[in-house]
């Protein structure tokens, strides 16, 4: 049997439709589960064994993890080394790779410098207090975003600043220095030889809008070009595919529509919307068959997104068993919604013998995860949040990649400054400044301050002037290795020798950190002995034979990993919890979706426009999809936000499901369906599932009499001065009303107990 033949074996019909077509602009709509990834890896193995040379070939993906799996399985479908040689990872990363080559073009020096997140806000706020502005209006986080929408729309510093519009947002916001923070901000990372993030996707447009021997260069490279959820790509992401395709129109293109969630990132929805636009002759194959889920799940799922306008039109289907109709448990407050969650996963896991890691929960924002992690720890079990520091953003592994960058690149000024005086050797805050302000005046860079004081007139001591002496040379001392010892050897030698981990072993209770930096050098180790992912040299095309794994090459590998990516690869046996975000491409056998209530899930800050809402639309058609073979839906009526206790309607999205897909729920006896509250509190009536119900019934010293006389009032018959009667809480007068029909409350001066505040509809009140 011929390789293509096996290639083919392997896939359904409308994948092995979209395989087959390898000329021509293709779109390939997937639903969730249905084999997406699948078709796009089996497509290249496919044109590979069909004699595409695959130096032609560019597929762009949004995660690492997911170039990785597709060129190995590639490699095992075409038994070819060659088959490594395909440019295949992340926009970031394969565009990183090519600015390096390119890097002359942009006024830039060899080896530049990523900045991730953390590197950039530390930069930013050293030049707000450099300009002696307020920390507190011009927040980092907010700073770092304004100038990341500005890139990811292709403006640069100048051109923010001649923006009216941009301007006069900027001021009326009390933030009129933006535009010279965004300058400054360019030439910092600019004379440290660096970049952020946002860099790469713009200086990668600039190569090919400015210098048409580039683009051509890279058209003619690339014959074939394939891209990963399309959905997900922003405006600068959109203009090099499209530039890069423009010579042979030979570009595939896979995505979900209907899973388009990172409009917050820049995102642009209409990118596969409008694709045909762009490629009139496109052809579109439609994967509809999902693999993963249940026939309630999967129906459930197409019933929700079908509310939904703006989208390309397909019916998700599956084979699957018709599984658990999918569970609705309505609590009466956000503890009590964490309980039952927790109580949930505890009886699946007894009844079922399932795994902890075989549940997920889900939440809109981060702040709902304390209550469901105060519910987890009562019951003893084990979870882990997707949220926390990452490996590489921990302080001692910064500290040590910080060394190897330094080496890399002296003029990587972030660097410098976090580890010139760490281990402590006499190098404090004041002459750092000192070193800052030369700098400027002098109009060179730090690292030239620090290599030769003298030459520069640093107004420091001697002793400190040799200590920055020693420390230049230091740091050189490591490049001069560069090119003759591998990375593990070269990283080992280094945290050696600079004492870190001399001062980590001496304290018992760094013992933690100790490990992290041990981690490090086995992920060094690692590197050092695995086979490189391109035999190619991209500058050239020529086959490499003498790939040597330098400590550059490996800083690079891990300069763009992101946060997602590492929190993904955790596989410890733990429940684990994650915002719906963090949970696309992602998938468990039981899957919790917590908080589904109106300007929560849907978000409040989604409300305006109808494109807004549709986005939160797609986002739960995330969550539902997550499931295989239970989805559970929770809510509740009441919920602790910003402090004070909020009343709560469920989510609209909970009625776009059909009553058929669903479980029914029965309402809880709690002491005549009304909970017990402070003052200023209401608690309305506790549902849960029928197979759950659980009667909780209050202990209070109130003294009951015996109602004989009277009816139970509707809402709009309860006024303030009324004598009322409540079965649990005995007579009391009505102090005060609020709201209005359904949503009507009274707080009500019961002679016993005091104030309490009631929600009418569940109060029956008697009026004697």
């Amino acid at each position: 049997m011929s390789v293509e033949h096996t290639i083919l074996s392997q896939l359904n019909d409308p994948q092995r439709a979209a395989v087959l077509q390898i000329d021509g602009p293709v779109m390939i709509i997937a639903g969730a589960g249905a084999g997406k990834t699948r078709a796009l890896t089996y497509r290249i193995a496919y044109m590979l064994a069909k004699g595409v040379s695959p130096y032609r070939i560019l597929a762009l993906t949004f995660t690492n993890k997911a170039a990785a799996e597709m060129k190995e399985r590639i490699f095992q479908l075409v038994g070819d080394s060659n088959a490594k040689a395909v440019m295949m990872g992340t926009f970031h990363g394969v565009f990183n790779r090519i600015i390096q080559i390119e890097h002359k073009n942009l006024g830039f020096m060899h080896n530049i410098t990523i900045y991730d997140t953390d590197d950039a806000k530390n930069l930013l706020k050293s030049i707000v207090k450099e300009m002696n502005l307020d920390t507190k209006t011009y927040v980092a986080n907010h700073v770092l975003h304004r100038i990341s929408s500005a890139k990811s729309s292709l403006l640069s510093a100048n051109d923010y600043a001649r923006s009216r519009e941009i301007i006069e947002a900027d001021r009326l916001s009390g933030k009129p220095y933006i535009a010279e923070i965004f300058k400054r901000y360019n030439t910092r990372l600019k004379n440290a030889n660096a970049m952020d993030f946002d860099d790469l996707l713009y200086f990668m447009n600039v190569l090919l809008r400015d210098f048409p021997e580039v683009l051509h260069k890279y058209q003619n490279r690339f014959q074939y070009i394939l891209v990963d959820e399309y959905q997900d790509t922003n405006y600068a992401q959109y203009l090099i595919v499209k530039k890069l395709s423009a010579a042979h129109h030979n570009i595939c293109v896979v995505g979900d529509d209907a899973q388009s969630i990172y409009a917050f990132r820049g995102a642009n929805i209409q990118n596969i919307l409008n694709f045909k636009k762009d490629y009139p002759e496109t052809k579109t194959y439609k994967l509809e068959q999902n693999y993963r889920s249940t026939q309630h799940i999967v129906n459930a799922a197409n019933a929700v997104i079908k509310n939904n306008q703006d989208q390309l039109h397909k019916e998700v289907w599956t084979e699957n068993e018709e599984g658990f109709r999918i569970e609705i448990i309505k609590t009466n407050s956000d503890n009590e919604e964490a309980h039952e969650v927790a109580h949930s996963i505890f009886q699946t896991k007894q009844n079922f013998q399932k795994n902890n890691s075989n549940f997920a929960i889900l939440y809109r924002i981060n702040a709902q995860s304390r209550a469901l992690e105060e519910a987890l720890l009562k019951k003893n079990i084990p979870y882990i949040i997707y949220g926390g520091i990452s490996f590489y953003k921990r302080k001692e592994v910064k500290d040590v990649l910080a060394y190897f960058r330094l080496a890399i690149n002296h003029f990587d000024e972030e660097s410098l400054r976090r580890v010139i005086n760490y281990p402590m050797r006499g190098i404090g805050a004041t002459t750092v400044d000192k070193i800052i302000v030369c700098a400027h005046e002098k109009n060179t860079r730090i690292w030239n301050i620090v290599e030769n004081p003298d030459a520069y007139q640093l107004e420091v001591n001697a002793p400190t002037k040799a200590r920055l002496k020693d420390f230049a040379v230091r740091i050189k001392s490591y490049t001069a290795m560069l090119t003759k010892t591998e990375a593990y050897e070269l990283g080992k030698h280094i945290v050696m020798t600079t004492g870190i981990m001399q001062e980590l072993n001496a304290d018992k209770s760094e013992i933690d950190r100790l490990q992290n930096v041990e981690a490090l050098l086995d992920s060094m180790k690692e590197f050092t002995e695995k086979e490189p992912e391109s035999l190619f040299n991209e500058a050239t095309g020529e086959i490499i034979t003498d790939y040597f794994p330098s400590l550059d090459t490996f800083v690079e590998s891990i300069s763009l990993l992101t946060d997602d990516e590492e929190k993904k690869n955790e596989n410890q046996d733990r429940v684990k919890l994650m915002t719906i975000h963090s949970a696309k491409g992602l998938e468990f056998d039981y899957v919790y979706v917590t908080g589904l209530e109106e300007n929560l899930f849907p978000s409040s800050m989604s409300l305006g426009t109808r494109a807004e809402l549709e986005e939160e639309r797609r986002l739960f058609y995330v969550a539902i999809t997550r499931a295989r073979k239970k989805l559970t839906l929770t809510s509740a009526q009441t919920r602790y936000r910003f402090g004070s206790l909020q009343f709560c309607e469920e989510s609209r999205f909970l009625h776009e499901i059909p009553e058929k897909f669903i479980h029914k729920t029965q309402k809880a006896s709690m002491g005549r369906n009304i909970c017990i509250s402070n003052a200023n509190e209401v608690t309305p009536t506790h549902f849960i599932p029928m197979n759950q119900v659980v009667h909780h019934k209050p202990h209070l010293n109130v003294p009951k009499r015996k109602q004989t006389v009277g009816h139970e009032a509707r809402a709009d018959q309860i006024y303030v001065g009324l004598r009322v009667y409540h079965d649990t809480f005995g007579y009391g007068k009505v102090a005060q009303t609020d709201g209005e029909g359904t949503d009507k409350k009274a707080v009500v001066s019961f002679d016993s107990v005091g104030n309490k505040t009631l929600l009418l509809k569940f109060a029956k009140l008697v009026i004697p």
